[in-house]
């Protein structure tokens, strides 16, 4: 893998920051990430704790922890564009080895300051992280169709429901839940912080994923879970649009990952077909095996452009709804191409990319999930017709 020097194309619009930035990412994933691949997925996802602790302190020493936390939070205070930049390097790992670098969800931005300096702030430290809790069995892209509830009591609130796929949720410090407070006949979507141990929260499956990845995604169920008004973050009726912001960033961040991926498929699969001969010549120059390539260069050029797009439309404040609509199409567009990349390495490895030892293979087995979770490809699909009826052609695809 060579480093990228200051003539790379890649290059191009970024600033010298940036560029050290990037560079610094690079080198943490190709010495601290990377290596440890295999070992995890021999693991089944789990290293020791002694190593995951190691990951922490190097990308803390890397300055990569808490990425767009602010900085008087002990995050970095990154740009989109720069975060960008971090999480294409990060992508380019499998095994989901990038979830051991200390960060949080930006939900917690949103909290007061007694919450930010809970949960947010050691989270960036490296000392436990959140959890997302929002789908269920009945409600999965769909959050109107959430079942959960709060009912106001004596000083706090009265939480049921039961959520399913909540990754990370085994290892977290704090959940995130959503539920709906029940005010009459009114049902308003709030956003309630839940400490896993609290009397009430039941674990009670742990299911088992295609991928090997470090944290599960158990179903945990809520029973009158009794929790004071300092637990609701962002207000009463507020959690549509803080899972909103949730999702745009998490969408951006699946295709930003996505690209990673397809660098690096890219550059073994290639160097591998330069250098494998069959019939007396190299199988690159077989069109069989060179044309997907080059399909799947360009599909990594253009997902570039679109995800580089949606960056820097939330560093200039653009209308938040017509970046949830772009970021739904880097998702989109980024989640397929990936998942057609990865076909495409396994075939050109042959019997080779069958095995698990091979980036190409888990990463077949990995970039499946990234059409489906945080929204499907259809959930996108119809967040994108949206934005044509409601903000125009011009503005949808300019």
């Amino acid at each position: 893998m060579n480093s990228l020097t200051a003539t790379s194309p890649a290059d191009q619009g970024f600033t010298p920051d940036q560029l050290e930035l990037q560079e610094r990412a690079r080198t943490f994933v190709e010495t601290v990430l990377i290596p440890l691949e295999v070992q995890a997925e021999e693991a089944g996802g789990r290293l020791a704790h002694e190593t995951i602790e190691e990951i922490k302190r190097e990308a803390i020493a890397a300055r990569l922890n808490g990425g767009r936390v602010p900085t008087q939070h002990g995050g970095q205070g990154w740009s989109m564009i720069e975060w960008f930049l971090v999480g294409e390097q990060l992508g380019r790992v499998t095994g989901g080895l990038h979830w051991h670098v200390p960060s949080a969800y930006n939900v917690l931005l949103s909290g007061s300051p007694e919450q930010i300096e809970r949960y947010l702030v050691p989270a960036v430290r490296g000392e436990g992280g959140d959890a997302y809790a929002v789908t269920e069995a009945e409600a999965g892209s769909d959050p109107d169709g959430i079942a959960s509830s709060a009912v106001q009591s004596d000083g706090g609130w009265r939480i049921n429901g039961e959520k399913w796929f909540v990754t990370s949720g085994d290892v977290a410090r704090v959940l995130i839940v959503m539920a709906n407070v029940v005010d009459g006949p009114e049902r308003l979507p709030t956003l309630f912080l839940i400490e896993p141990g609290a009397p009430g929260v039941e674990f009670v499956d742990d299911p088992k994923f295609t991928h090997n990845y470090p944290h599960g995604h158990p179903t945990i169920r809520f029973s009158d879970v009794e929790v004071g008004p300092e637990a609701v973050i962002g207000g009463v009726g507020e959690g549509h649009r803080l899972q909103r912001e949730w999702f745009t960033e998490e969408r951006l961040g699946i295709a930003t990952h996505g690209l990673g991926a397809m660098w690096r498929l890219l550059e073994d699969t290639t160097s591998w077909a330069l250098a494998r001969h069959q019939g007396g010549q190299r199988i690159m120059d077989y069109q069989g095996v060179s044309f997907p390539l080059a399909d799947s260069a360009t599909d990594a050029a253009v997902g570039r452009l679109l995800a580089l797009q949606v960056a820097g439309m939330v560093d200039a404040g653009a209308d938040p709804k017509l970046i949830h609509a772009k970021a739904s199409m880097a998702k989109l567009f980024v989640s397929e191409a990936a998942g057609r990349c990865a076909d495409r390495a396994v075939q050109i490895f042959g019997g080779r990319g069958y095995l698990r030892s091979n980036v190409a293979e888990r990463f077949l087995r990995e970039l499946r999930v990234d059409r489906i979770w945080e929204g499907t490809s259809e959930i996108q699909r119809l967040i994108i017709a949206r934005a044509l009826e409601r903000r125009g052609v011009e503005a949808t695809i300019h």
